[in-house]
Parts: structure tokens; sequence; C-alpha cells
């Protein structure tokens, strides 16, 4: 039986991904926390890009919150083709190989958990066109944004369908799609 792979991206109304950090916090309550704690629970493995590696690699070892309790320990699976060392952080692997096809094998390996691709923009795109991520969340905050699209002009129409789109007290619909069949 095959794992479960998934991403989550928050994501402003005209579709900014990038960044949101910088955009949505003012509006993150304790039901996106339990959100978020829910879609993290039953995680055993990240996929991860090496840009967004780097940036957690600095900071969240020595972070003491939820979200590093969770993101230390689990297993990080880096795609990569700059980088040919990723032992500073505990838990990390380099991605060898095509990372469709890895990610696929990943998740056919009979272990169980599941699968979290974390980033970056074109990591989860390309997986999802792919069609190796199930499902893809998008918490969409009520604000412009300002930076780089999951799906911009270079995606070809591509047809999803919703699974889900509960709404918080805070006004962030947390919309998931899989690709329609």
């Amino acid at each position: 039986m095959a794992r479960t792979v998934t991403a989550h991206l928050f994501n402003s109304v005209n579709g900014v991904v990038e960044s949101p950090d910088q955009w949505q916090f003012d509006s993150f309550g304790p039901d996106d926390m339990a959100g978020m704690g829910k879609a993290i629970a039953e995680v055993t493995d990240v996929v991860i890009g090496r840009r967004l590696w780097q940036e957690w690699a600095e900071y969240w070892p020595g972070a003491d919150d939820p979200f590093g309790a969770f993101i230390n320990p689990v297993r990080k699976h880096v795609i990569s083709s700059t980088v040919d060392d990723v032992s500073g952080w505990q838990n990390s692997v380099l991605v060898e190989g095509d990372p469709v096809e890895y990610v696929r094998a990943l998740a056919e390996n009979g272990e169980s958990g599941t699968i979290s691709v974390a980033g970056g923009i074109d990591t989860v795109r390309s997986l999802f066109l792919a069609g190796v991520i199930d499902a893809l969340t998008l918490t969409t905050h009520p604000v412009v944004g300002v930076g780089r699209r999951l799906f911009d002009e270079s995606v070809p129409v591509t047809r999803l369908e919703l699974v889900e789109a509960p709404t918080t007290s805070t006004g962030n619909v947390a919309m998931t799609y899989r690709l329609r069949a």
C-alpha cells in the first residue's frame, strides 16, 4: 500500500506563496495552528528543496517550539543538484537521481506515515504536476501578496478536484485539492 504524499502551502488571495512570513502571521489563529498540528501529526518524511532546507537548517535546529519539535527529528529528503553535503541538520538525506522517481519510490516503500513536500515552490509544483502529490492544501490568507506564485503562466491548464475547504476564525480558507483523474 502506497503512503500518502501531501503538500501544504500558505498563499495570498492573488496566489502568492513566496515568503508567507511577510504576510501570514497577523491572520494565523488557534484553529490554523490546530489544522497545522493535524496536518503534521502523521508525517514521518519531509521532502524539501535546497534553498528552503538551507534557510530552515539555519533556524530550526535551535528552535524550541511545536514546529521545531516536529521538523528536527523527522527524516528530511533534500532535493538539490548543487549541494552534496546535508549532514549539518539531523536526519537529512540528499535525494539521488530524479526527484519524481525518488518520491514515488519513497511512497511505495511499505513504511507507514505521510510524506510531506514542504517546498520550495518549484519542488511542490513539479511533484504536483507529475501526479506524485496526492493532496495539495493551499491555505489562503485574506491578503494580496507580492512574490512568486505556485502556478504561474508556465503551467498549462490543469484540472483539480476540491477535496475540502474549511474556513478558520481568522478568515483563512484551507483548500485541499488533488489532480482530477
